[in-house]
């Protein structure tokens, strides 16, 4: 799945769009694995330090996410829907730097779902070797301006 695909799954800008492929996932079991390739053309490319920082790869797990609720919703025959981050909980990024001309692993897993709420493990990797890990809590809503509305 390229990135026209993934534009009709995430509900972000196209310029938005960090992630670089879906490799797998399972709607029913609230899998998915994905791939950033890190080179010069990244949105958050540094020159300076010749690749990203590791914070970036919290937005892929993030984007992993939606991509998940995004086929999700596909193969019910809806729209994507906005997703927000409740909470962010044992956050490690395992070095400072993703090289350009890599490649990085994402795999999220649903822990739990409640109504509109989901937890989720997220690992990103670097060839054999895992470089950030985290647990977030996801909000989905119906009617996605409505939160917004009063602000």
């Amino acid at each position: 799945m390229d990135k026209l695909v993934l534009s009709e799954i995430l509900p972000h800008q196209r310029g938005m769009i960090l992630l670089s492929r879906v490799l797998d996932y399972d709607c029913e079991r609230g899998l998915l694995t994905a791939e950033y390739d890190v080179d010069e053309g990244c949105l958050f490319y540094d020159p300076v330090i010749g690749g990203i920082y590791a914070w970036v790869s919290f937005e892929c797990m993030a984007q992993s996410i939606s991509a998940l609720s995004g086929l999700t919703e596909r193969e019910k025959g809806l729209k994507p829907r906005v997703g927000f981050i409740l909470s962010v909980s044992g956050l490690e990024l395992r070095r400072p730097v993703l090289p350009a001309g890599s490649t990085i692993h994402i795999s999220v897993s649903e822990d739990y779902k409640a109504d509109q709420i989901f937890n989720f493990h997220a690992q990103v990797s670097l060839a054999d070797e895992v470089v950030a890990v985290a647990r977030l809590s996801v909000m989905e809503l119906d009617e996605n301006l409505a939160v917004l509305e009063g602000l």
